[in-house]
């Protein structure tokens, strides 16, 4: 067998507790193999796991950890690392939590758990200076020149809209709120970005959540805000562009207004 099929062969046994020992293993003094594999496998499946715990960890309170722990180590199984930065795994956990049987009754698990990679993701994102109001005023007081304009958001900016009351969940777990009094089915869209030293959850009514993900996806102002009147929004709540503009620019999302014909 060639290396690198020994050393794919090597690295699927050690995820998966059910596959045989490598061939050709041998320990230095002649005892058997088996048992030396067995600590190495439980040691490297043990810090996967608890990598996707410190990731994950409301998902992780919702379901209990004996429920968490068999997910984690099928997700382990199916999915290894390709980086060796623990930070970056775990990106498929959520499709993996939508596609696991065992975890049907509760729907809204999948976008808990992409709401808390987003965090993650926020908070290893590079960083930008954010426009001031006084520059973000001066745009505003060209009437003519808004329709066109394109807004940059900040790189750590990510938009979430679910079926599930996602942010109410995450918040509860955080000291914020009963989660008793937590309807699950309550539709709600999270605004998630770096600010400060800490990546934020922020509620925003799902018209600002399509408006806001139009100008992440680099669609004009307009274009932003003829999405957001059309979206069929679940909290019957009207698009409001000077309170999401606002709440923008209080939270340093906006790094750039660009104006027809400008390019940075």
């Amino acid at each position: 067998m060639s290396g690198p099929l020994l050393q794919a062969g090597f690295a699927a046994a050690l995820r998966d507790p059910a596959a045989a020992l490598p061939s050709g293993l041998r320990a230095w003094n002649g005892s058997d193999p088996a048992a030396r594999f067995a600590v190495h496998r439980n040691n490297v499946v043990s810090s996967l796991v608890a990598a996707l715990a410190d990731t994950f960890p409301v998902v992780r309170d919702l379901v209990g950890a004996d429920f968490f722990a068999t997910t984690a180590r099928g997700f382990v199984a199916a999915q290894p690392p390709t980086s060796p930065i623990l930070a970056e795994y775990g990106a498929g956990f959520a499709d993996f939590v939508a596609a696991f049987e065992p975890a049907a009754g509760l729907p809204y698990l999948p976008d808990v758990a992409r709401l808390e990679f987003a965090r993650i993701r926020a908070f290893h994102a590079a960083d930008a200076p954010a426009l001031t109001p006084g520059q973000v005023a001066a745009r505003l007081a060209h009437p003519e020149q808004l329709a066109p304009a394109r807004i940059r958001l900040h790189p750590s900016l990510q938009v979430l809209r679910s079926s599930h009351a996602v942010v109410a969940l995450w918040a509860a777990h955080q000291g914020h709120g009963d989660l008793a009094e937590v309807d699950p089915d309550r539709p709600e869209a999270a605004l998630v970005l770096r600010v400060d030293d800490d990546a934020a959850v922020i509620a925003l009514p799902h018209a600002a959540a399509v408006f806001t993900q139009a100008l992440a996806d680099g669609r004009p102002l307009v274009g932003a805000v003829d999405a957001a009147a059309a979206a069929r929004a679940p909290d019957h709540l009207p698009f409001d562009l000077p309170a999401c503009l606002g709440l923008l620019l209080a939270h340093g999302a906006i790094t750039a207004w660009l104006a027809p014909g400008e390019s940075t």
